[in-house]
């Protein structure tokens, strides 16, 4: 009798021992096993492409882009998205407008794991200005064309020297006094900006029709010169490839590059751009018979074109 009833002392204890520890699954169930606390996308209205998102151990960075066309007024920056690892909370959320020092450009955002555990994710902007966006005024037109540059047969040219192979009224002159007005529309997802632009005619109420008129017939060679609308088109910039295309009402494309300073073209031959300058690659053909004279530089074998501009 005795030993049954060490033998029952025994067992409760047991019982009231398992009873009392705690169930491992337990924590699986609750989810403090869970300690991910990342972001792993975020959005900001006005922002340019992707961020930029690391984290290493407790230091969480991120970075982005803002168009500053949006405002200026940083404390006041919404955010639009925000991903975040599965279970977890954040001190904001879609719709919450986050104030970013004006002075760091700074702002935090601490993500929470379903564990517990806090991360501080310190979010920097940095301030992106579209610098095509105003008005240009066209200062000048310049070829660079030729067949055989190693024999001395390529060379620049503005047009408007050149005055014998245009029409006076109707030549490269007539552009001279245009403006081009650019405003901003949007972002594409992947960062290029994109928007209208106005290629107001001046004060001559002309544009350029671009025929050769020192060679008889005369040759229509706008499909080489007239590479920004008439009125009004559209124009992407390209951050990735450095690039603007421009599209023309008939839905055709025109692409450059929104170049300044000194521009290589072949072996030694150099051109400064006093400002800016919108300028095209041209695919012409080598005409040795012409060589050496205005018809190949800028009928037969045109090379590089530029647009110079000023912003006013």
């Amino acid at each position: 009798m005795k030993q049954i009833k060490i033998l029952l002392l025994i067992l409760t204890t047991a019982i009231s021992l398992w009873s009392c520890q705690k169930d491992p699954l337990d924590e699986v169930n609750e989810g403090k096993w869970n300690k991910e606390r990342n972001i792993l996308g975020i959005t900001f209205k006005g922002q340019i492409g992707d961020a930029d998102i690391n984290r290493t151990g407790d230091s969480a960075t991120i970075s982005f882009k803002y168009n500053t066309a949006e405002g200026t007024d940083l404390s006041k920056i919404r955010l639009d998205a925000l991903e975040i690892s599965y279970g977890a909370s954040a001190s904001a959320d879609s719709g919450t407008v986050l104030n970013f020092d004006n002075a760091t450009k700074t702002a935090v955002i601490t993500v929470t794991s379903v564990g517990g555990k806090n991360l501080d994710w310190k979010i920097t902007l940095i301030p992106f200005t579209e610098t095509l966006l105003g008005t240009w005024k066209i200062t000048g037109l310049y070829v660079y064309g030729g067949t055989g540059p190693d024999y001395g047969g390529a060379g620049v040219a503005k047009m408007t020297d050149k005055s014998w192979c245009w029409s006076a009224t109707t030549g490269p002159a007539a552009e001279q006094d245009n403006t081009l007005t650019f405003t901003l529309t949007g972002v594409t997802g992947d960062g290029s900006t994109y928007g209208t632009v106005v290629n107001n005619s001046g004060t001559d109420g002309l544009y350029a029709n671009f025929i050769y008129t020192a060679k008889t017939p005369n040759v229509d060679v706008n499909g080489f010169y007239r590479k920004i609308p008439k009125g009004t088109g559209s124009w992407l910039r390209n951050y990735s490839t450095g690039t603007v295309t421009f599209t023309f009402e008939d839905a055709s494309t025109s692409t450059c590059t929104f170049a300044t300073g000194v521009e290589t073209l072949i072996g030694t031959a150099t051109r400064t751009i006093p400002d800016h300058a919108f300028a095209f690659a041209l695919t012409g053909k080598d005409d040795w018979t012409n060589i050496y004279n205005d018809l190949d530089k800028f009928v037969s074998n045109p090379r590089r074109y530029w647009i110079d501009v000023t912003k006013q």
